[in-house]
């Protein structure tokens, strides 16, 4: 038996390695997708007043803080019993939105647009954002940094600061915005449709250019059939804010659709005892391991799912950009795991749009940005669409408002078995056979996971004694002298 060890594995948030086990054959025996880390953000919520809670979890990661930030604002609202005024709640939607543009971005130009930009097996020295702005053009490569750099300078007027925002309050946000920000907002939305039509012409031009990545796109090796989760709106559109949580199988039907304070009646987690991650999947379905297919309860949630689970975008752009890639990959719903990056590049624009509508909407400027909540509190579920996926928020409070219990599911949580499947397949079908395993090949299998754009900071949980953190301490010569657990 070989064994061939990733770690760690890159371009991602977090940490991360992918065990390969490989018989005497050749053929891949076994893949293990492992995530080390430990965040424990469920435990240091016992305690504080679930207002805080807001400000505090936007720590679990300095990537994607405004999507904690947002869940757990509207878990308060919930847990107190409070409706934000449609001032407040455009408020917290376009400092979304405008984070959605932003973060969507760093993982094509950066994360994962090298791969099928430059190429999947060029020299790694070649294979990051330079490479990826040489091929592209340095034009493209300003236009992403400054997109950055605008995007961030609302984020702060909108959410107080750039990272770690503070606005969102139970019943709404702190602050409003005057018409002088709401102009210089809707500049910098302009500019974002603008960014979005460019970013589609880049990957109709350099991505869907390079045959040999449309060959992967297309094939089967980065292919699973699964169940799609994703927010819809009332015309089943994406909502990457808010709505229901619509399931479709296999085949484009929908399964389930339902309000998010009702998840744990449709979702589980199955434990593993050699990962902090757990795997969720569908109650109605069950637990079948980690397989794919109508009778294993594996999901997949993100970009991908979410155009799936979908009737149509609700913006004209993002609906065109919806159109143009189901008729290339053949319908909806779309099976090829790579597709995610083509699905991403769509949300973008989607994003820009409505942050443009919003910053247009004649509410925004208005004073009446926030309810006080003058319930009891008790116990409340926020969810909104993380780029990742679908994240939710649960606290459960005493009567002084003080959190008992907190649980979180968030975006890559959802996608770790497919995950996990993915490297899989991957391995098996590009490692097998191979006297010697080049980096590129090894890239390729990397890529399975990449396509998810994971964030393990977040996702990490503590699963007990049995997934407890273990130290060993030896001597010099390997003998061990104690062991410790927490």
């Amino acid at each position: 038996m070989k064994r061939i060890t990733i770690d760690p594995i890159t371009r991602l948030e977090g940490h991360g390695k992918i065990e390969i086990f490989v018989g005497d054959d050749g053929q891949v025996v076994n893949t293990y997708f492992q995530i080390p880390e430990l965040r424990g953000f469920e435990k240091f919520a016992q305690g504080r007043p679930v207002e805080e809670l807001p400000r505090i979890t936007t720590r679990i990661c300095g990537v994607c803080p405004e999507a904690h930030h947002m869940a757990g604002a509207k878990a308060c609202d919930a847990v107190y019993h409070v409706e934000p005024p449609p001032t407040g709640r455009k408020l917290r939607e376009l400092l979304y939105s405008t984070f959605f543009v932003a973060d969507h971005s760093v993982h094509f130009y950066v994360l994962a647009g090298p791969d099928f930009v430059c190429g999947p097996k060029a020299p790694v020295a070649e294979r990051n954002v330079l490479g990826l702005i040489q091929k592209v053009g340095i034009d493209a490569g300003k236009r992403f940094f400054g997109m950055r750099r605008q995007a961030h300078e609302v984020i702060k007027l909108l959410g107080g600061k750039a990272i770690h925002q503070v606005t969102a309050l139970p019943g709404g946000v702190s602050r409003g915005i005057n018409e002088e920000e709401r102009k210089h907002i809707e500049a910098v939305a302009e500019d974002f449709v603008d960014f979005g039509q460019f970013t589609l012409d880049v990957f109709e031009d350099v991505v869907l250019g390079n045959q040999g990545y449309v060959d992967l796109v297309t094939g089967s090796t980065f292919r699973h059939e699964t169940y799609y989760i994703g927010l819809v709106d009332e015309n089943n559109c994406p909502n990457f804010y808010d709505g229901q949580i619509r399931v479709v199988d296999q085949d484009g039907k929908e399964t389930a659709k339902f309000h998010p304070s009702e998840y744990l009646e449709h979702i589980a987690e199955h434990v593993e005892p050699w990962t902090y991650l757990k795997y969720p999947y569908l109650k109605a379905v069950g637990w079948k391991g980690l397989v794919d297919g109508k009778d294993s309860g594996v999901y997949r949630s993100a970009p991908l799912a979410r155009l799936n689970v979908a009737d149509g975008m609700s913006t004209p752009k993002a609906q065109a950009a919806y159109e143009r890639m189901y008729s290339v990959l053949g319908g909806r719903p779309c099976h090829q795991t790579l597709a995610y990056h083509w699905a991403r590049v769509i949300e973008i624009q989607a994003a820009a749009e409505r942050m443009l509508e919003l910053a247009r909407d004649p509410d925004i400027t208005s004073d009446d940005f926030r309810t006080v909540p003058t319930a009891t509190p008790t116990e409340g579920v926020g969810c909104v669409e993380a780029p990742r996926g679908l994240l939710i928020h649960h606290y459960k409070t005493d009567e002084r408002g003080v959190v008992t219990d907190a649980n979180l599911v968030v975006g890559t949580t959802n996608n770790y078995a497919p995950m996990t499947l993915s490297i899989k397949k991957a391995a098996t079908d590009l490692i097998s056979g191979l006297d010697e395993v080049d980096e590129g090949s090894l890239n390729m299998v990397e890529m399975a996971f990449r396509a998810y754009d994971p964030c393990f900071g977040c996702a990490t949980h503590n699963l007990g004694d049995e997934g407890s953190l273990e130290i060993n301490i030896r001597r010099r010569d390997g003998t061990l002298i104690h062991t410790a657990r927490r």
